[in-house]
């Protein structure tokens, strides 16, 4: 018998010896008055109520010392012959076990080594853990396994925690931002019959009732545009994405963003929208707009703005804008060992961009992308063969893309035909055609500014965290049995 088995064993046991003397090991509820954290800034001798679970335990024989940590923080606490009343003392030493979720009661003190800790007086059983947690210092090291079992990732590395806590701050300071912008939080379908609103793949599914095929949302673009037409200025939503890529470090099939739309302004304006925004995040989080992501320190006090073709001719020296057919875009990508497989000359600067994407750590927006690259999008005034379009960049990540949104009818329904004649040649990221936004805008949509943005890499920038799993609590992950 292995001694996992054996502890788990053990506390079966435990369990069932509890169960006989009618001592409940899974209570209903705990009246905690104090948050582990409060406790910490009581004064010595305040008496204290608390919950949370062990996650060392030390006995002495007179003296017993044990770690209790909730979502706050972390606290000792003490038992101790003479000041803990003795069936406590046996009830601790008997049934309780590092992973158990327990209630105390008691008074706080400071110990010899001057620790502020808990004396208990009381204590409760509230929740049995059966398995054992990892042992501190060698158990859940394999990154796998902590993504599988974030409960196990958070429970013992408390700084991974953190970072879903500065997730939510995120979330709401963009809500927050939103508000004093006076944009309107909307909510638009994720079932759709017809996937727009980006260049990806979707992933399908069926509508019994209807028998019909349907879609999960790749982007809210197309319905938020209509709220456009329907009247509304300023409209804005946080939601999920789903499409059907691959998976890396940057990438998860399923993700959150913030699209907002606000009438009236163009791709400049959303320049500057984004980049306020990103300073008031950088503010709220750091007090600051100059901090470190992966060993860089990024200032986003300072943005630059550049074309996509320049910034290929700066970083790679291959100037692109003579290039008109597929074969040369093929042969410039089989250059820079790019998979030509499906390179054409509209997508040739999207693939380009990504050998040089990682060197672009101080903040930059990446402007003026081909037309036939943003269907969605205006053409640019004075050169029509451009689009207003703009991606931010910080930290060597895309954080976004952006548009003066297309409000021409005519035109956005012969993008819609191009996409489709993109798809035909085995592009299955070019749109469908959505004819009803085409309708939509044949009742006529204000002069629009749109913007994306990916919210797990913004917090990936504000966590210092490598990779998209690290900021998804729980990541996709490939299956283990089929």
């Amino acid at each position: 018998m292995g001694r996992e088995e054996q502890i788990i064993n053990e506390r079966l046991k435990k369990i069932k010896e509890l169960r006989e003397k009618e001592i409940n090991p899974y209570v209903h509820r705990f009246d905690k008055k104090f948050s582990v954290e409060e406790c910490l800034k009581k004064k010595i001798k305040t008496p204290v109520k608390t919950a949370g679970r062990l996650m060392t335990t030390r006995d002495f024989g007179k003296i017993a010392f044990a770690r209790l940590r909730d979502f706050s923080s972390e606290i000792q606490i003490v038992f101790q012959k003479g000041e803990t009343p003795e069936k406590v003392f046996e009830f601790f030493k008997k049934y309780i076990d590092t992973g158990d979720i327990t209630g105390v009661e008691g008074e706080i003190i400071k110990t010899k080594t001057e620790e502020i800790s808990i004396l208990v007086k009381k204590l409760e059983l509230l929740t049995k853990s059966v398995l054992p947690l990892p042992e501190k210092f060698h158990g859940l090291q394999d990154k796998e396994e902590r993504y599988r079992k974030r409960y196990l990732d958070m429970d013992m590395n408390p700084e991974v925690k953190k970072v879903f806590e500065v997730r939510a701050r995120i979330l709401e300071v963009m809500r927050g931002f939103m508000k004093e912008k006076n944009f309107v939080e909307v909510e638009t379908p994720l079932l759709q019959t017809i996937y727009g609103g980006a260049s990806a793949k979707p992933f399908k599914t069926h509508c019994d009732a209807y028998d019909s095929d349907l879609y999960l949302s790749i982007a809210p673009e197309l319905f938020l545009k209509k709220a456009l037409v329907g009247g509304f200025d300023r409209v804005y939503e946080i939601t999920k994405k789903f499409r059907n890529e691959g998976v890396d470090r940057q990438h998860n099939p399923e993700h959150m963003t913030i699209e907002w739309y606000q009438a009236y302004a163009d791709y400049n304006d959303g320049m500057e929208l984004f980049e306020e925004l990103m300073k008031k995040i950088a503010k709220e989080i750091f007090g600051k707009l100059v901090f470190e992501y992966q060993g860089q320190k990024i200032d986003l006090s300072k943005w630059k703005r550049i074309g996509i073709l320049d910034a290929i001719k700066k970083y790679l020296g291959e100037d692109i804008s003579g290039v008109k057919s597929d074969a040369e875009a093929k042969k410039i990508a089989k250059k820079h060992s790019i998979d030509v497989k499906g390179i054409t000359r509209i997508n040739l600067p999207d693939e380009l961009m990504k050998l040089f994407r990682h060197k672009l750590i101080q903040p930059v927006f990446l402007t003026d992308y081909p037309i036939e690259l943003a269907p969605l999008a205006k053409p640019k005034r004075g050169d029509p063969t451009k689009a207003e379009i703009f991606q931010p960049f910080v930290g060597g990540m895309e954080l976004g893309r952006a548009y003066s949104e297309l409000n021409d009818p005519a035109l956005q329904q012969e993008h819609f035909t191009e996409q489709e004649k993109e798809r035909k040649k085995g592009n299955e990221e070019a749109m469908e055609t959505d004819k009803d936004f085409v309708t939509a805008l044949e009742h006529g949509m204000p002069p629009a500014c749109g913007v994306g943005i990916g919210i797990e890499r913004v917090v990936m920038l504000f966590t210092n965290s490598s990779s998209i799993r690290d900021v998804i609590m729980w990541p996709f992950m490939k299956p283990t049995e089929k």
